[in-house]
């Protein structure tokens, strides 16, 4: 006569989700990466500082940590998805749409700066939660899903700006938001863009979410032993719609900076973010099969991509190269991620 196993007897035969916990995970999965990671940023500081003197020089120095600021954000969205091992293209379109909205609250609707900030971070969270719908309750594959989400965006953002930017001159304080410095106010010398502060509070609030929180558990569970979860009692759906709900919340905080950095909001931008921001994601240790990651490694990642693409255009390095470069990264990072899987399945 068979038996239906017990609830506890199902997450004690699983390793992926009860053996180990999310702290776990968070130190354990990523500590060589990031440290190989970290290295290699040092490296090609050290390579292109000796390659072009004006590399190191402080406005080059701020551009890089401005450009980080937004591929950033957008990285640490993409980690909360990839964790779950899920992936999600449309932070860049997202991003651009979120912008989109905000001109239009801000510039064509005339409404105070804090409700515009709020109406692109609440787009964006709207969108995010529309995308984990399909995913989880539509079980539509998350490649798919926001594949087909990212060409929506896409549209929209031409069709509610009418194809053309929207400029935000006549909204005092908002180009400060990216390009002001508070830090710079305090301390002269370190004129420190208000981008990259914002950046690093979103890193620490993620950070923090994923190790102390319900929601940063599950987002674990989910990416290690999805059906586990689900067979000890959990709504796995209702959690991955938080988790891209969550996500799509950040990316709007990117479309605030972006925007924002260049005061108007561009319908056109957006195609090719997802890419560097899923390549900072995985150079900084984030399996994309799942269950392993941290926000650390992804800043690192988004560093390096920074750092790079900055480096290849002081050297005046064509465009078409530095596009050759990024996509042999990303090949090269997803390897590097499946070589770590292997050896440590």
């Amino acid at each position: 006569m068979s038996t239906v196993p017990d609830v506890k007897d199902v997450k004690s035969k699983d390793a992926g989700v009860t053996e180990k916990s999310p702290l776990t995970n968070l130190g354990d999965s990523g500590a060589y990466q990031k440290l190989l990671a970290f290295a290699s940023l040092i490296a090609l500081l050290i390579g292109f500082s000796i390659a072009s003197p004006n590399f190191m020089q402080t406005s080059n120095m701020i551009a890089i940590l401005q450009a980080t600021s937004v591929n950033g954000v957008l990285a640490v969205a993409a980690t909360l998805v990839i964790i779950t091992g899920g992936i999600d293209l449309s932070v860049g379109t997202l991003m651009t749409f979120c912008a989109v909205i905000a001109g239009v609250v801000l510039t064509y609707m005339g409404m105070p700066l804090l409700l515009g900030v709020a109406a692109a971070i609440g787009a964006g969270a709207l969108c995010g939660l529309v995308s984990g719908t399909f995913v989880a309750k539509m079980k539509i594959p998350p490649f798919i899903a926001t594949l087909g989400m990212m060409l929506i965006l896409k549209g929209l953002s031409l069709v509610i700006s009418g194809t053309r930017p929207i400029y935000f001159n006549d909204t005092p304080g908002f180009d400060q938001i990216s390009r002001g410095s508070l830090i710079g106010k305090v301390i002269p010398s370190l004129p420190i863009p208000n981008g990259v502060l914002i950046l690093f509070i979103v890193a620490i609030a993620a950070a923090y979410i994923l190790s102390r929180t319900v929601l940063g558990r599950y987002t674990f569970a989910l990416g290690s032993n999805e059906e586990a979860v689900r067979l000890s009692g959990v709504n796995t759906d209702a959690w991955k719609m938080r988790i891209y709900a969550l996500a799509g919340g950040i990316c709007g905080i990117g479309g605030i900076l972006i925007a924002s950095r260049l005061n108007s909001a561009q319908p056109a931008l957006g195609l090719g973010y997802e890419l560097e921001a899923i390549a900072a994601v995985v150079i900084g240790g984030t399996s994309l099969s799942g269950g392993r990651g941290t926000i650390l490694g992804t800043i690192i990642g988004a560093l390096i991509m920074a750092v790079l693409t900055n480096g290849l255009r002081v050297l005046s390095v064509a465009q078409e190269w530095q596009t050759v470069v990024t996509g042999a990264i990303i090949i090269l990072a997803v390897y590097a991620d499946m070589v770590r899987r292997k050896k440590s399945g």
